[in-house]
């Protein structure tokens, strides 16, 4: 794995008073590293759900307000926890991605569909 310049790297959960966490770490490997990892992309998988179910919703002319809210209020959650994926990785785009060979190259983490 990459070393690192001792950033913080925002993680992807927030404390129990809903401040950033922040991990200090000279490495890409450590548990608690590859655990945000694990969040992260639990995280940007479940946005691809969310977005095809709020596309569905958005598609049938007989939808209530009931099911607007609730599928409002998933997108926003969604939006909240890929923004902060989002953020966390741009702050270490200066550190590029190297697979498990030490090959340097696109970080395949992120679903393409997160995109369609």
């Amino acid at each position: 794995m990459t070393a690192h310049t001792n950033a913080l790297r925002l993680l992807p959960w927030t404390t129990s008073e809903g401040k950033p966490c922040f991990l200090s770490s000279d490495t890409d490997g450590g548990v608690l590293s590859r655990l945000a990892d694990d969040v992260e992309a639990a995280q940007t998988g479940r946005g691809v759900e969310v977005l095809g179910g709020a596309k569905a919703v958005l598609a049938d002319p007989q939808v209530g307000t009931r099911e607007l809210r609730f599928a409002l209020a998933r997108v926003t959650e969604a939006l909240g926890d890929v923004l902060r994926v989002a953020a966390s990785r741009g702050a270490r785009l200066s550190m590029p991605y190297e697979d498990e060979e030490g090959d340097e190259g696109d970080d395949p983490r992120l679903p393409a569909e997160a995109f369609g």
